[in-house]
């Protein structure tokens, strides 16, 4: 079997520790190659996903199986703590809350899962997560993928939450989203809207952030976002340290990865490969 007919072997679940309680995560490896020695497979840095605001591991779909094929790399996929299958949590998301995933949960599932060096891709605030874990982390993050990411509180971001606030008033709506966080799902969406749309949260960016993030970046983000526009994968671009470009697909809205999710993974395989690590 050729390098680009490889499979995925079944993906396995694990059970990250945390203070708050456990976090559920799900990895896959490509598998079915005999071009793809485990020596080349453990010299490349699994990729890590950093789900959206009312995102979960179920929620990326088929995605990471086809990344993990695409890049010939483990994939691994998180919920956070409150989302998803990993513990519920009562507390209010603070305004820090994308730097502290970088700082107490991330470092919780690289230790745990054996994790050295890393591919970091987020998406939406995810994205910014991911900024976080390069810029948190420099040493260990080899590469940093964000999509649809935001860098700052843009109008047109909290436009779209408000809208999405009217939306999730309907019952079908929160039922939709109920099957992917059951009781937690009035705090997902809290921490989404409430948080986003606080006072507190009004100066939030990534200005003094990026400027940190020392390893090659791609920003990916679709020409129709609804939650963004191209201001951010461009600030993304032209504020890192390391070498970084933007990529505009045009016609594609907030989700690329489930709009056009094989270009996408070819996208970041073609990425990784000029990479190599």
């Amino acid at each position: 079997m050729s390098e680009t007919q490889a499979t995925t072997q079944n993906p396995q679940d694990h059970w990250i520790e945390t203070a708050t309680g456990r976090l559920f995560a799900r990895s896959w490896e490509p598998d079915g190659s005999r071009d793809l020695t485990d020596d080349a497979l453990a010299h490349r840095a699994p990729i890590v996903l950093l789900h959206d605001s009312l995102g979960c591991v179920t929620l990326w779909g088929t995605f990471a199986q086809t990344l993990a094929r695409a890049t010939k790399r483990r994939v691994i996929a998180y919920d956070r703590a409150g989302f998803g299958a990993s513990d519920a949590r009562t507390d209010r998301v603070g305004a820090e809350f994308v730097r502290d995933e970088a700082q107490h949960f991330f470092p919780a599932l690289c230790e745990q899962m054996g994790i050295d060096r890393f591919v970091a891709f987020g998406h939406s605030v995810g994205g910014g997560m991911a900024i976080e874990c390069a810029a948190q982390h420099p040493q260990r993050c080899v590469a940093l993928v964000t999509e649809a990411a935001q860098t700052f509180a843009e109008d047109r971001t909290l436009a779209g939450i408000r809208e999405a606030r009217e939306q999730f008033r309907d019952p079908a709506q929160f039922a939709r989203l109920a099957r992917y966080h059951g009781e937690k799902t009035q705090w997902v969406l809290d921490a989404w809207i409430e948080t986003w749309l606080s006072p507190e949260f009004a100066d939030w960016s990534l200005d003094a952030v990026l400027p940190r993030v020392q390893c090659p970046t791609l920003a990916i983000h679709g020409s129709l976002d609804e939650y963004g526009t191209r201001v951010h994968p461009e600030t993304i671009a032209a504020r890192v340290s390391g070498p970084a470009r933007a990529a505009i697909m045009e016609g594609v809205r907030h989700v690329p990865h489930r709009e056009q999710e094989a270009k996408v993974a070819e996208m970041v395989a073609e990425f990784l490969r000029e990479v190599d690590g």
